[in-house]
């Protein structure tokens, strides 16, 4: 029992850190800024959804992926690592990703609606280190209980993903530009440990092999 609960620390922890929903309110507030509350709502509830059954898929297809690319779980780790450390390293920096913006996207309605799912869904919610930690976390989940704990912390972090995102306005002018900066580098500098631990541990696997060969 005490496993499982370190597990699901584990999950909730990076999924939050790498999810980061704090540092994604400035963005979501000026994407959203022509907005009603409840349209504003609506779209943190369509986003947050659809980045839920991306992660699982991705989570529940890795292994498939594996066998068909001839992939080792050792390899995608340390891919894994470097793409937590890189992001790691720019939430340490305090800079947020680049979103691409065209002049017409507020004067087209319909993509106002199918903003919640690119880029607020995919990629920012659901990014590649999302993606890439649920693979390797279902892949360590080798019992149907921690599978479950999985999904389920996995919806937990997307439940407070949206409220922290429907409470955007409150949240942001709490912190101030200062607070929002600390809890990102803070953010970051979680990640960035992730990131080793992931890179070793698919880097030593590796090395043991080549050097039994």
């Amino acid at each position: 029992m005490t496993d499982l609960y370190t597990f699901a620390l584990l999950i909730f922890t990076s999924f939050f850190t790498l999810i980061n929903p704090l540092g994604t309110m400035p963005i979501f507030m000026s994407m959203t800024a022509t907005l009603n509350n409840q349209k504003r709502k609506r779209t943190a509830k369509k986003a947050t959804v659809v980045a839920f059954f991306t992660i699982i898929a991705f989570a529940f297809s890795g292994q498939i992926l594996f066998d068909f690319f001839g992939i080792s779980v050792h390899s995608f780790r340390i891919v894994g690592g470097v793409i937590f450390f890189t992001m790691g390293w720019d939430m340490l920096q305090a800079r947020l990703g680049h979103i691409k913006h065209t002049d017409d996207e507020d004067k087209i309605d319909a993509y106002i609606e199918d903003i919640s799912i690119t880029p607020l869904a995919i990629p920012m919610i659901c990014g590649p280190g999302a993606i890439t930690n649920a693979i390797i976390l279902m892949e360590d989940a080798t019992e149907i209980t921690q599978k479950i704990v999985l999904i389920s912390v996995i919806a937990v972090v997307l439940l407070l993903t949206y409220a922290i995102l429907v409470g955007a306005s409150k949240i942001t002018d709490k912190l101030g530009e200062t607070g929002n900066k600390v809890m990102m580098r803070l953010m970051g500098l979680i990640v960035m440990v992730i990131a080793v631990e992931f890179f070793f541990s698919g880097l030593k696997p590796i090395v043991l092999d080549m050097i039994q060969s």
